[in-house]
């Protein structure tokens, strides 16, 4: 039995990592290199955590849009429902400059093959990013996006931001997006003087939704800032319903959750998600950091717990810690 781990927990790149439980074992998906057999999304698989198993690649792309055509793949999330699995994904050719949509695939088990549904999401937005499925208390699948605000609103940027829309099935959305953040402090900024739409933008981004439910609030943690760099971090908002609206608790001049540390062992902890400890008894975060020379984004885990209603975590850690029980 594994009584210690030290991140990262993969030794590859695994960036966006979301992870699944089922039926005891965990499936990791991620953002990294495609097989070469095609297919895409690195998938892992574990009993307890720390020790990993690659099983390849889980997604098959739609007709024409391989990697090798100039296609990226990004922030795989995966949902369970009545025996089937849904990946939620983004999508977008680079070399055409086609900004990303988001997608959906479909597969009979958590780790594939997803076979692309040819549907797009939200085709009405020139760049949608970051799928984040999530059911509430009631029993509603909700999913959390990211999409573009160009007009300035109050204390809000101009950037990228998150919203949430209900999903009338697990493929079809109802097209009522609502705000649920978008960027409002100093070190949500991704880069000034940033070329966008045809204008000049200082850019903030908050993306990567993940939600947790707890003591009957919804907290939609985000991570904010330049993902490449040390102001990137993840922080939260709460609403008593999963479609909001949100408010910004105290103390979001720096990100609430976790941030780079001083010393410099990680860089850039973020764009997370969570899952219980094989007991079900823990709340672990899952997310990507790099290395001090940033030569790749890979998976780490932490313990979440609350203190005082607030969620505390000793992360990003690089030295032992207990592992999850």
């Amino acid at each position: 039995m594994t009584t210690t781990y030290t991140n990262p927990v993969w030794p590859e790149v695994f960036a966006d990592p979301f992870v699944l439980r089922h039926e005891g074992v965990y499936y990791a998906y991620g953002t990294g290199p495609g097989g070469a057999d095609g297919r895409q999304v690195p998938v892992l698989r574990s009993t307890d955590m720390v020790n990993w198993e690659s099983l390849g690649h889980a997604l098959v792309p739609a007709a024409g849009m391989d990697a090798d055509q100039g296609y990226h793949f990004w922030a795989p999330e995966v949902a369970a429902h009545e025996g089937r699995f849904y990946m939620y994904y983004s999508s977008g050719n680079a070399r055409e400059g086609t900004d990303q949509k988001l997608r959906v695939a479909v597969a009979e088990h958590p780790a594939g093959p997803f076979v692309d549904t040819g549907k797009i999401l939200v085709p009405d937005q020139p760049f949608s990013i970051d799928a984040h499925p999530f059911r509430d208390q009631e029993g509603q699948w909700w999913l959390f996006y990211c999409v573009d605000f160009l007009e300035l609103s109050h204390d809000e940027r101009t950037g990228t931001g998150i919203v949430v829309d209900r999903l009338l099935d697990m493929t079809t959305l109802a097209g009522e997006a609502r705000t649920v953040v978008r960027p409002h402090q100093d070190w949500h900024v991704f880069r000034k003087g940033r070329t966008m739409y045809g204008n000049v933008y200082d850019w903030h981004t908050v993306e990567g939704a993940s939600v947790l439910y707890h003591d009957g609030h919804y907290y939609c943690f985000y991570s904010g800032g330049a993902w490449e760099k040390e102001n990137y971090g993840v922080s939260y908002v709460v609403a008593k319903h999963a479609e909001g609206p949100y408010r910004r608790p105290e103390g979001g001049h720096e990100a609430l959750l976790m941030r780079t540390p001083s010393s410099g062992e990680l860089l850039g902890p973020g764009h997370n998600s969570f899952t219980v400890s094989p007991s079900g008894s823990e709340t672990w975060i899952v997310y990507h950091a790099w290395d001090p020379g940033q030569t790749a984004r890979r998976m780490c885990i932490d313990r979440v717990d609350w203190v005082d209603g607030k969620p505390v975590t000793p992360g990003p850690t690089w030295t032992a810690q207990q592992a999850p029980t």
